[in-house]
């Protein structure tokens, strides 16, 4: 049961605990970086070069990490930004002030600032993907150069028993693939496993967009004030359900998965850097209420390359 708290730098500081004490989860993951997001932080990081990482993540562990290590619930997110080290570090400090013991893994490898040169001497155009434009000659000076990492580092720091994984700019889908990955022992040709669980990671990735959020048709959503943040119930076949915690407000239907689905793609081909998923395929079942079984999911082989 991987849960979502976070769509988005600064969204709402109460949904760590709320998804931690509404119910049983696994796993809780929060996605704090959009692109913007990485200037933001980059501003921050010239300031204090001991920062450029989410801050807000920080007040919501303190409000619940004691709790995720009792339960057994392990965090994984994005919130490490441009410097995971600096987060992981003051994460150290954060479970000794609190008296905790707790596992840390932070993964580092996306800045590739200082490769550009050699890539683009090599022939690499980093065309924009939507223009086509290469970088050379665009007037374009880059401050920030990040590639987006997939699952497989996410599994290796759960192997070696991490509580918490944080990570750099990673696909916000991969927050959720790691956890499903590690936890069935998927192996990195599973294809369809694999995009099935990147299907189940762009839905839980905006956070509350899943629960109605995202919705065209809003007025029909109760509660949709304070809505629940949504849940994947994860299958080792790779099938999934949506769900929310009991209670919460907002709503899990076809209509608003369907809504978050068709969110931020540009085809029926979704590729991530560990699978292309096919969003062609995808099979969904009101279950019943506020439950959407989500199935037939198939997957390609990954990309050569990814997106930065």
């Amino acid at each position: 049961r991987i849960a979502n708290c976070s769509g988005f730098y600064g969204d709402r500081l109460s949904a760590a605990r709320e998804m931690v004490e509404g119910g049983p989860i696994d796993f809780l993951t929060g996605d704090y970086l959009a692109e913007l997001t990485l200037l933001i932080l980059w501003k921050m990081k010239q300031k204090d070069s001991n920062t450029g990482y989410a801050l807000t993540f920080v007040r919501q562990m303190e409000e619940v990490l004691g709790t995720c290590l009792d339960k057994g619930i392990k965090i994984v997110t994005n919130a490490g930004g441009l410097n995971p080290a600096a987060l992981a570090a003051k994460m150290h400090e954060l479970t000794d002030r609190l008296g905790l013991q707790a596992r840390i893994a932070h993964i580092e490898g996306d800045d590739i600032l200082a490769k550009l040169p050699e890539l683009q001497a090599a022939g690499e155009k980093l065309a924009h993907l939507d223009t086509g434009r290469p970088l050379a000659g665009s007037g374009v000076q880059p401050i920030a150069a990040n590639a987006y990492l997939g699952a497989w580092g996410i599994v290796e720091a759960l192997n070696t028993g991490a509580d918490v994984v944080i990570c750099p700019r990673v696909t916000d889908a991969s927050l959720v693939v790691g956890p499903s990955a590690w936890h069935f022992g998927w192996d990195k040709s599973d294809w369809d496993r694999l995009a099935s669980s990147v299907v189940a990671g762009h839905i839980l990735e905006c956070g509350a967009q899943a629960t109605g959020g995202n919705y065209s048709f809003f007025q029909e959503v109760p509660g949709l004030q304070h809505p629940g943040f949504p849940i994947a119930e994860m299958h080792a076949d790779g099938s999934f359900v949506v769900t929310k915690h009991e209670g919460t407000g907002g709503q899990v239907s076809v209509g608003t998965v369907t809504a978050q689905l068709l969110y931020e793609i540009e085809g029926e081909r979704y590729m991530n850097p560990d699978v292309v998923a096919r969003f062609d395929t995808i099979h969904l079942d009101q279950e019943s209420p506020d439950r959407v079984l989500v199935s037939d999911v198939r997957g390609e082989p990954a990309p050569a390359t990814t997106k930065v």
